[in-house]
Parts: structure tokens; sequence; C-alpha cells
């Protein structure tokens, strides 16, 4: 392993680092996001959601789609980085929860 490759993976850990982020991932490895989906579960700002996504989206870990005015957000299953994030990503609870909540509270297809 090289030192760019210890610096990359340790920026990925640091990213993961934040709960809010760790948690984005966690979802999006369950489905694809509209960024008021995380506005809606996570309380916080649009401004403040969208931070949180450029830095993932920055480091290669997600990628955006444009449809219409919404912007959806997936996991970029590409990245070099992917299996490791997976890896992590079995050591957190299942936010399938948040779906639910967002579902019956009727705001799971908020932005279509």
């Amino acid at each position: 392993m090289t030192i760019e490759q210890i610096d990359t993976t340790a920026n990925i850990l640091k990213l993961l680092g934040d709960k809010t982020r760790l948690s984005i991932m966690g979802m999006l490895m369950i489905n694809d996001c509209c960024v008021c989906e995380f506005v809606d579960v996570f309380q916080m700002s649009q401004p403040a959601i969208s931070q949180h996504l450029r830095k993932l989206k920055d480091a290669g870990l997600v990628k955006e789609q444009r449809k219409g005015k919404w912007v959806i957000y997936s996991l970029d299953q590409g990245n070099q980085y992917f299996p490791m994030i997976k890896n992590i990503l079995n050591y957190i609870p299942n936010q399938n929860e948040k779906f639910i909540w967002l579902e019956e509270n009727g705001m799971r297809i908020s932005c279509e």
C-alpha cells in the first residue's frame, strides 16, 4: 500500500467518523435518496445536508443524478474503496427504520 493509498483511506475513515455521514452512507446502502429526505430524517437544514453530501461526493463515495429540480444520491459502487466501505457499514445498525419513518410520515416520495 502506497502513502497515497494510506492517505486516501485515512481521509475516507475521517469522513465516515461523522455520525451523520455514516448514517447517510448506511441509508444509501439500502436505497438512493433525495436531499429532501435526508433533511427530514436528520432534522437538519438543506445547506447542512448538502455540505455532508458534497464531502462524500468529493471523496468519490457517492454520486448524484439530476431528476428535474431534484438531485438523487447513490453510493458509487465503482469506487475502488467501496468494498471497504461496504464492510464498515456492516458494523452500523440497519438504517431501514429511517425509510419506514419517511413512509409513515408521507415523506418518502416527497421529491417526485
